[in-house]
């Protein structure tokens, strides 16, 4: 009995650990941190500084987890109606709120910390800003509020590049906001994918996301016009000069795939397209910024 008693424990506490991991967006925040990494490497022309860049991605790692936990805290209402998200730890009841609360809090004050003590104030403060912008502002208000919520809260999300690059430097440059605006045009085309295959969602949850105000057919071209412009963002990097041909042509066949995927999703859909463009998008931007890092070292 003793056995099968401990046993029983082992798999409860596991299952708790697994739901706290869970709030925190793992996927969402591993691309966040591979932007941020990409931007302490262009900041610096040689080999970066250990400490910085180790518990840099540390603080930001753990700011971005709780910002996380705080948007399943606020949209656990919204989470339960919506079928993509009912599942997760709130909704389900395998967490409590308050407990929710804490550990969020808890790990965004231990990441702030990190960030003063070890790195710079800069990057803490613009840290607490990213984290302010989406969990309060975008979560709270933005989302509920227009249908731009995505466009206008998108800054909040592209942020980790510049953070990068002031953890190793503590100074902000015209090249990390370059960055920033390559994922904050991309930010719309991608969300909106999204939003289209869970149009029905939205709308049952009374969230104004654009193709429930707008319609599916303005999203989609919406979609296809903010990838054209994020094809002309991208190609900025080289023509300030931060990288060559090796980004120049990664980025032109990222871009013309992601034009394309919209391109069809516009004129060609059929009911799996919407979801096809939204995961094209992923790869582009991770794809994306390996390639700056490539460029780089090369």
């Amino acid at each position: 009995m003793s056995n099968l008693a401990g046993s029983q424990t082992l798999t409860r506490t596991r299952s708790t650990l697994q739901s706290y991991y869970q709030l925190t967006k793992p996927k969402v925040v591993a691309l966040m941190l591979l932007t941020a990494v990409v931007g302490m490497c262009l900041a610096m022309p040689g080999a970066l500084p250990l400490q910085q860049s180790l518990l840099g991605l540390l603080g930001i790692g753990l700011m971005a987890g709780s910002a996380a936990a705080f948007n399943h805290l606020i949209d656990q209402r919204i989470d339960a109606i919506m079928a993509r998200t009912y599942k997760r730890p709130l909704p389900s009841g395998d967490l409590s709120s308050a407990k929710v609360f804490v550990f969020a809090a808890s790990i965004g004050a231990i990441g702030f910390v990190v960030l003063v003590t070890w790195v710079n104030t800069l990057t803490a403060v613009l840290t607490f800003a990213s984290l302010l912008g989406y969990a309060v502002i975008y979560t709270m208000y933005l989302k509920r509020a227009t249908p731009q919520n995505i466009v206008i809260a998108g800054i909040a999300g592209a942020m980790p590049p510049l953070l990068g690059w002031v953890a190793v430097t503590g100074e902000l440059h015209a090249n990390a906001w370059l960055l920033v605006m390559i994922i904050f045009i991309w930010t719309p085309p991608h969300f909106w994918a999204l939003a289209i295959h869970r149009k029905d969602d939205y709308a049952k949850a009374d969230i104004p996301m654009l193709p429930v105000t707008h319609g599916v057919d303005y999203t989609k071209t919406s979609i296809l016009l903010y990838t054209i412009l994020l094809a002309l963002v991208c190609a900025m990097p080289v023509l300030v000069g931060m990288s060559g041909q090796i980004y120049l042509a990664s980025s032109t066949i990222l871009s013309a795939g992601f034009i394309y995927h919209a391109w069809k999703l516009k004129y060609k859909s059929d009911n799996k397209q919407a979801m096809e463009t939204f995961k094209f998008s992923i790869y582009h931007l991770m794809l994306l910024f390996v390639a700056l890092l490539v460029d780089h070292y090369l």
